[in-house]
């Protein structure tokens, strides 16, 4: 079986720009690439995530280690080794790698059948690429012990760049995934009134994204005056706002976005501070084109917040999105997840996605934030997912 399905991977096209990654290995002084998180394995391969292994890593004593072995120049000798648990599903739809070995059964089993299988290749194994934030002690112990003088060097950064421009049929995973969050939210909100818990609110939307075909991953939302984002017992309650801020996943591809609601009618008060959010965003979204650096992004929207009469509550963020949540580009290292703003300095590029999101932190009325899933266009930009932007009445669906 897992020979035909060899074969039957050798008459796919290589689902990435090999050619780039050529260039980034050969930039950064690498013969070997050994990939072992599950989204980079999942981009590299062309293929969906081990059914099995999906929400999970343990099993038994050890735990799941996707491993694709990609040889610099050499995309004919890659290799994939992956749990005996997807034999079936690689045969089903096998990825273009020539070598599919599904037999491994644990972490250090998978990186020793690995680094054998690629060894007999007979391509140069000096200078290897791994993920060092992905790749477990007992695994790393194993590849350095089999590559003996062999200099190991983090990759990461460099599988970054290579998916920090996505394809076509990846723009169109991140627009669905938006869309199908939006449009839950929207359910939700107008399903749910008075009295309702942030914890059942939560709970809905859950089913909401599930029932779209999203694998939901989490819920942030606050009501009331109260600034805390967790689901609980707190009841929504006539009066009170609703920020709902929701990731939901959709074959691998993240959509995050923010919306807000109140039970009522959105008095004057509420209107403005919406209005204020939604300027912040426009700004930052006509700074996004192509050739445009990256930094301009936050140049617009610090310019716009200067205006804004809740400056003091209001905090700007914007960052890549794509297989994972803060990925390329990163526009800033002022942000609340650490990194360095490389992108900052560096020009948009078509392809690129961004996730815009503007929150203000109001003393009396509670947690108010837009975020917005928006993809670098080649004249300018595309907003995935722009629907309910404005102040959503809770409970008109009852």
């Amino acid at each position: 079986m897992q020979e035909n399905a060899a074969r039957a991977g050798r008459s796919r096209a290589i689902p990435f720009d090999a050619a780039k990654l050529d260039r980034l290995m050969e930039a950064a002084g690498l013969d070997v690439l050994v990939a072992t998180s599950k989204h980079n394995v999942q981009y590299l391969l062309g293929a969906d995530r081990a059914i099995f292994f999906d929400y999970m890593d343990a099993l038994g004593v050890s735990r799941y280690l996707p491993v694709l072995v990609y040889p610099k120049g050499a995309p004919e000798h890659a290799v994939y080794v992956g749990h005996r648990l997807e034999t079936h599903q690689r045969a089903v739809a096998p990825p273009w790698v020539a070598q599919v070995r599904t037999e491994s059964n644990g972490s250090v089993d998978a990186i020793t059948r690995a680094v054998s299988l690629i060894r007999d290749a007979g391509v140069p194994l000096k200078r290897v690429g791994v993920e060092m934030a992905f790749l477990p002690m007992d695994a790393g112990r194993a590849l350095a012990d089999a590559l003996p003088g062999a200099e190991l060097k983090d990759a990461l950064l460099i599988l970054e760049r290579l998916r920090a421009v996505k394809s076509a049929e990846e723009l169109a995973k991140l627009k669905t995934a938006s869309e199908l969050v939006i449009a839950s939210m929207l359910e939700v909100i107008a399903g749910h009134g008075p009295g309702t818990t942030k914890q059942q609110l939560s709970d809905a939307l859950r089913i909401a994204e599930a029932s779209r075909g999203l694998t939901f991953e989490y819920c942030l939302l606050a009501c009331g005056n109260s600034h805390n984002r967790a689901p609980s017992a707190q009841r929504w309650e006539q009066g009170d706002v609703l920020s709902l801020d929701s990731g939901g996943n959709y074959h691998g591809y993240i959509g995050d976005l923010a919306r807000m609601a109140v039970l009522g009618d959105p008095d004057s008060q509420l209107k403005d501070c919406l209005a204020e959010i939604e300027a912040v965003q426009r700004a930052a979204f006509a700074a996004v084109r192509p050739g445009a650096m990256g930094g301009d992004i936050y140049v617009a929207a610090e310019r716009q917040l200067a205006h804004i009469s809740n400056r003091d509550s209001t905090d700007f963020l914007a960052h890549g999105m794509g297989l994972v949540s803060h990925e390329a580009p990163r526009l800033t290292a002022k942000g609340p997840v650490p990194y360095d703003d490389a992108d900052a300095r560096l020009p948009l590029e078509a392809g690129m996605v961004v996730s815009i999101e503007t929150t203000m932190k109001h003393p009396k009325r509670g947690f108010i934030k837009l975020e917005d899933t928006v993809a670098v266009t080649p004249t300018g930009y595309e907003i995935f997912g722009e629907g309910g932007r404005g102040w959503n009445v809770g409970g008109s669906a009852l």
